[in-house]
């Protein structure tokens, strides 16, 4: 895993439906090694030839776009009203720093008081609807001078990486799978393979969430994530054997959910022309989006791993 392409990802900005400047980073990234595309939706689909020619059309997904905020109204007093892209817990973004809109203001998300709460709102969980972006305008006609509805709005976030390889930031949720295959692509591949980097994922199959405790569906440093089952696909059962054994023979670490929770866009692919065997290899994450998620670089190391070896076996099987 190049930790520098991962960095580098994670801190572009792309919500779903604005993820032109991650798609920008991956097309130089890519353009010299395959040929590729981009469609009317904005997916980037590249064909990295290989050694050989392969028995079997396989393709690599991951999405560009990551989970955000945006900006619904601008109030009497400045401050903007927020609507979720994607899956987000409004509990987890109060008093979080975020950017806003193409110009990137400084901001932050705020509340009401505790102080001027009923006992009842004490009792209940925040919503979107009870949370703003203060940007330090005074009025309305102010903030208007720079912000308008339909602007985004972004964690600001760093990446980084500590020495035993604990990953922390936003948008690990998927600009690591782009990184990967990024990665691949880079490499002589044994096979052709096609790579798709997508759109607008966290907007529809949104990912899973890892939790602690007894319902928590993975672990941090166990490897790769296989599914058999999620909310949105059942995985094909010889590729989720074959990956168990490829990951044993390759001394790759390997684990699969204990609950049938989350989703990805696997639930749409397996469907698409007409059914196609899908599998899904995904990183262990806490905090999933969150203003900072949490992984380990080993974890990452292993999925990229697999990817690479279950490619080898799926082009011939």
């Amino acid at each position: 895993m190049n930790r520098e392409i991962l960095k580098e990802l994670c801190l572009i900005n792309g919500t779903s439906g604005d993820e032109d400047k991650v798609r920008e980073y991956i097309i130089s990234a890519i353009k010299d090694l395959c040929e590729y595309q981009v469609d009317p939706l904005g997916n980037i689909i590249a064909e990295k030839k290989g050694v050989n020619r392969a028995k079997n059309k396989v393709m690599v997904s991951a999405h560009m776009d990551e989970v955000g905020m945006i900006v619904t109204s601008v109030r009497s007093d400045g401050t903007l009203t927020l609507s979720a892209v994607g899956g987000i817990d409004p509990r987890v973004v109060i008093g979080r720093r975020v950017v806003v809109g193409d110009k990137e203001l400084a901001g932050v998300i705020g509340s009401k008081a505790v102080h001027n709460m009923t006992a009842e709102e004490k009792k209940t969980a925040p919503s979107f609807s009870s949370v703003y972006a203060d940007i330090g305008a005074e009025s309305r006609e102010e903030a208007e001078k720079y912000v308008m509805p339909g602007d985004r709005v972004y964690f600001k976030s760093d990446l980084g990486i500590s020495d035993d390889g604990f990953v922390s930031g936003k948008a690990i949720d998927d600009r690591f799978g782009c990184a990967a295959m990024i990665g691949m692509i880079r490499s002589e591949l044994p096979y052709d393979c096609i790579f798709t980097f997508v759109v607008q994922e966290e907007v529809g199959l949104r990912g899973s969430r890892t939790a602690e405790g007894e319902k928590r569906c993975c672990e941090l440093g166990k490897g790769a994530v296989v599914s058999y089952m999620d909310r949105s696909t059942i995985y094909d059962k010889e590729l989720y054997q074959l990956s168990r054994k490829t990951a044993a023979e390759n001394n790759i670490g390997w684990q699969t959910k204990t609950m049938v929770a989350g989703g990805n866009d696997s639930g749409a692919i397996h469907i698409s022309n007409g059914g196609v065997r899908t599998i899904a290899i995904s990183a262990p994450c806490r905090y999933l989006h969150s203003p900072v998620c949490a992984a380990r670089l080993s974890d990452l190391e292993d999925c990229e791993k697999l990817a690479v070896k279950m490619l080898e076996k799926m082009c011939i099987l």
